[in-house]
Parts: structure tokens; sequence; C-alpha cells
């Protein structure tokens, strides 16, 4: 067991949404610098688990701790400011904007700046402004997109539209990412770029939570996994155990497999 210090913490956390438990008393935590994988049939209430971190939701009942310190119930910009950021199942980019501003407008959420600095331009807005263009630039060499900063997002391929949305989400300066299945609609070789980011993001000293149906980059870059299935929890350990789970093979192949 690592000794390292326990950043998120989820006790009996439900969802309901009529008499549909989407999440249904789930626990379960992580821990500083730890990739932490959630994987479950689709349905599951893995996105609502995500939805409730950040704000989106409200929980039916139970309680989100993140370092040390309660968010459930908190605005989606509180979470943010508080140091967790996320990316979505489908794309969410500006795509008329070009990819460096894709990652400047994420940095707002830790400016001084407002409408009226951004009129006029004193001396200290312009020294912000510059030093939010070498951190998009930055993020952008980290995520490998540093050559397209200035084309449009939209016109970016499938698979660096999602490493422009971890850049993005790295802008805010999270202590915690969350990533939503972001090796849906890859191809191989995309698919072996991205893990080798999400490895490179827990380099940094970031812990990553993430969401994922291809069990190659689940597996492959997990310290532990969680399993939901109908929205309980069924098992959570080292990626080695989960894979021969009875429960776990029964959520996704059933029962008899």
């Amino acid at each position: 067991m690592s000794s390292k210090e326990v950043i998120l913490s989820i006790d009996n956390l439900s969802k309901h949404f009529g008499g549909l438990k989407a999440v249904d008393q789930v626990t379960f935590s992580i821990r500083d610098n730890e990739i932490f994988g959630l994987i479950g049939p689709n349905g599951a209430g893995k996105t609502t688990v995500f939805n409730l971190l950040t704000g989106i939701y409200s929980p039916t009942s139970g309680h989100i701790e993140f370092q040390s310190k309660k968010i459930s119930g908190l605005k989606p910009y509180e979470i943010t400011r508080r140091g967790i950021a996320r990316t979505f199942q489908n794309i969410r980019l500006f795509g008329s904007m070009s990819v460096t501003e894709n990652v400047s407008i994420a940095q707002h959420c830790r400016t001084r700046a407002e409408v009226i600095g951004s009129i006029i331009k004193p001396k200290w807005v312009r020294e912000e402004e510059r030093r939010i263009k070498e951190k998009s630039h930055s993020l952008l060499e980290f995520v490998g997109l540093q050559d397209k900063r200035n084309e449009l997002a939209r016109n970016l391929p499938y698979g660096e539209q999602r490493r422009l949305e971890i850049a993005r989400a790295l802008a805010t300066d999270p202590s915690l990412v969350l990533l939503d299945e972001p090796a849906a609609g890859m191809n191989p070789l995309e698919t072996l770029t991205l893990m080798s980011l999400i490895s490179k993001i827990r380099e940094t000293g970031l812990t990553v939570l993430l969401i994922e149906h291809d069990m190659k980059v689940v597996m492959g870059v997990s310290d532990r996994i969680a399993v939901l299935d109908y929205g309980k929890k069924i098992a959570d350990d080292i990626p080695e155990k989960i894979r021969t789970d009875e429960k776990v093979i029964e959520a996704y192949l059933g029962k008899g497999a």
C-alpha cells in the first residue's frame, strides 16, 4: 500500500434521477500522483461520477473531499479553482479559434484582468497576457502540438484535437485531471501517443482519474482501477486483479462467461 496522501475521497456517493440510481453509494479514494482508472459497461455511471466531481450535478447523498476539503455542492468554476480539471467524451473545443487561443482561454480562471483592464491594457495586463501566451506555447509543446499552434482547432486531426483538450485542461493549473474516454475514436498510433502522454502528465506530479473503454489503455497506465456496474462499485484493485475478477468479467461478458 502506497504511503502517499489521499487527494480525492468519495464516500457513499449517490445520484438519483427519479427512480434511476445512476450512482449508488459509491466509495473510493485516489492517492496523490496516482493514475486511477474508472471502468464499467455502458450506462454504469462513470460519467455521472465525473459530473458530480466537477459540480455539473449535485449529489443526492454522500460526500466528496478534495485535498481534505468538501467540494460536493460547489459550482463548476469553484471546483476548477480548487484544482480539478476535466475533458469530455465529446470534444468541446472552440473550433473557430486557434490552437493557442483554446489553451489561453482556459487560463482566465487564474488571471486578474477584468473587462476594463482588457480594454485599456495597462502594463500589468500586457505582462499577464504575455505570460498566458508563453504558458500556452509551453503546454502545446508538452502535448506535441507546438507546430500547430496557429491553426484553427477544427482543422486538427481527431487525435490532435483530443490532445489539445488535454492541454486546455492542464492550462487551469490542476492537481487532479479527469480524462473522460480520451482514447475514444483513436487509431492505434494515436492511442499509443495518448498512453505516453498520460504517463508524462503523472511524471509532472499530477494525479489522473481516467474513464476509458479501451482496456489496453486503462490496464496499461493505471495504478489502480475501480469498476462500476449499474451505478454500484463492484471492484477496486490493481489492474492484474481486476483483469481476473469474476464480477468484472460477468459485468462485461455476461453470467457464465
